[in-house]
C-alpha cells in the first residue's frame, strides 16, 4: 500500500516527539514492502526552530541517519489533490493547518479512493478544546489517538465517527541496548521544559535529588528559561541543550539511570499516556524511575519494568537504590526491555494499523457497519 503522512515535521525532532514515532512507523512500513512518504509544511515551527538553534547541520544529519525516509516540503501553492491521488492511506497529524485538514476531508468526501485518518498525539483536546472542536473531521474515515483517555474525549465530544487508540512506541531498530558503551555519568534526563507544564516536577524529581545525592547528572532538551538554567547550574547538573533523537540511545547507554517526568496535563486530564521517552528509554535497557502517572491501560508492569516515585524524597531514595545495587538495576532494565520487545515496538503499532485498515473499507463509512469500539488496540 501507499501511505502518505501529513506531519508537522519528520525532519525535525526539536520539541517534537511525534517525529520519533512516525520515523519508526515509516521505516517499518518500508521494510514490509509498502511505500511511505511524509509531507511537512515549509513553515514548520519545529524545523525552523531547529535551524535557528543549531543551523542546517541537523537537516543533513537527518538524511544520513534516515536515508530511506522520503520527505516532501509543501507551501501555499502545493497541489495536495495531486499528491494524494495515488495514495491508499493518508494519515493527517493534528498540528496540520485547520484549512488543510478540512480540504483533505472534502477531497475524501468528493470520491477520493484513499482511506483518510486523523492522528492526535497531544493534549490540546483537553487544554485547548476549541482548537480541536473547530477542525472539520466529517470527511475522515477514522481517528487515531495515542491513548484511551484521549479516545474517550473524542467520542464524548463527537469529534470523528470512528476512533481508535494507537499508542506511540519505540523504534527498536534505533533504540536498543549498547552494552559496549562506557558509562560516563549517573543520571540523564532527556526532555524539554514544556511551557511550565512540569517546572515544579523537574525541580522536585530531578534537580533536588541530583543535588542532594551529588550525582553526575546531565539534562538534554530545549526551551529552558534562564531561571531553570541557573537552578541546574546551582545543583551542578550539566545542561547540554538539544540532542538529535538518533543520538539518544548512546546518551542513555552512557548513564546508569534515567527519570520520567510527565507533563501535568497528561497526569491530571489524560491518564495512561506516557511520553514516547518511556518506550525509548526502556528499549535501551536503562533503569528508569518515574514521577507519578497512572498507567490505567496496563502498558507496563510498574515496580518490575520501572519504579514509581511518589515524591521527590522517594525519588532520592530510589535513585540511591538503583545506583548502589547493580543487580537490582540490571534485573529491572531487562524486564523493561522485555516488555517493549513483546508489546511496544513500532512494528507492533504497524501491525495494529494494518489490522484497522484490513477491517475498514471506505464503503463501510456510508453504511455505518463499523462501530467506534469494534477494534480494541
Amino acid at each position: 500500500m501507499r501511505f502518505l503522512f501529513y506531519t508537522h515535521s519528520l525532519v525535525s525532532d526539536w520539541n517534537h516527539g511525534n517525529a520519533h514515532f512516525l520515523r519508526g512507523v515509516m521505516r517499518d512500513l518500508l521494510r514490509r514492502g509498502h511505500d511511505a512518504v511524509a509531507l511537512e509544511p515549509r513553515d514548520s515551527w519545529s524545523r525552523l526552530s531547529l535551524i535557528a538553534d543549531q543551523g542546517v547541520g541537523p537537516i543533513a544529519a537527518f538524511r544520513k541517519h534516515f536515508p530511506e525516509l522520503r520527505v516532501e516540503i509543501y507551501d501555499a501553492d502545493f497541489d495536495h489533490e495531486a499528491a494524494i491521488s495515488e495514495a491508499d492511506v493518508v494519515v493527517v497529524h493534528e498540528w496540520t493547518e485547520p484549512a488543510l485538514v478540512a480540504e483533505l476531508g472534502r477531497i475524501r468526501r468528493a470520491g477520493g479512493s484513499f482511506t483518510l485518518a486523523f492522528h492526535d498525539t497531544h493534549h490540546r483536546a483537553v487544554t485547548a478544546k476549541s482548537d480541536i472542536a473547530r477542525l472539520d473531521l466529517s470527511g475522515y474515515d477514522f481517528v487515531l489517538t495515542f491513548g484511551e483517555a484521549l479516545r474517550e474525549r473524542y467520542l464524548g465530544a463527537g469529534w470523528g465517527r470512528h476512533v481508535f487508540t494507537w499508542h506511540e512506541a519505540a523504534d527498536t531498530s534505533l533504540f536498543h541496548p549498547m552494552a559496549d558503551v562506557e558509562k560516563r555519568g549517573d543520571l540523564v534526563w532527556i526532555g524539554n521544559w514544556g511551557d511550565d507544564e512540569r517546572s515544579a516536577e523537574i525541580t522536585s524529581f530531578l534537580v533536588e535529588p541530583a543535588r542532594q545525592l551529588r550525582l553526575t547528572a546531565t539534562v538534554r532538551g530545549v526551551r529552558y528559561p534562564d531561571a531553570a538554567l541557573r537552578a541546574l547550574r546551582a545543583s551542578r547538573v550539566v545542561y547540554g541543550g538539544w540532542l538529535a533523537n538518533a543520538a539518544v540511545p548512546r546518551a542513555f547507554a552512557e548513564h546508569r539511570a534515567t527519570v520520567h517526568i510527565p507533563r501535568r496535563p497528561y497526569v491530571e486530564a489524560l491518564p495512561g499516556i506516557p511520553t514516547i521517552r518511556v518506550f525509548e528509554a526502556l528499549a535501551c535497557g536503562i533503569p528508569l524511575i518515574s514521577a507519578p502517572w497512572n498507567d490505567t491501560e496496563g502498558l507496563f508492569r510498574p515496580g518490575t519494568d520501572f519504579l514509581f516515585a511518589r515524591t521527590g524524597k522517594e525519588m532520592k531514595r530510589l535513585l540511591r537504590q538503583v545506583l548502589s545495587e547493580p543487580a537490582f538495576a540490571q534485573e529491572m532494565a531487562a524486564s523493561g526491555l522485555a516488555t517493549i520487545q513483546a508489546r511496544h515496538t513500532c512494528g507492533h503499532r504497524v501491525d495494529e494499523l494494518l489490522r484497522i485498515l484490513a477491517s475498514y473499507r471506505p464503503k463501510n463509512v456510508a453504511d455505518g457497519r463499523i462501530a467506534s469500539k469494534e477494534i480494541a488496540i
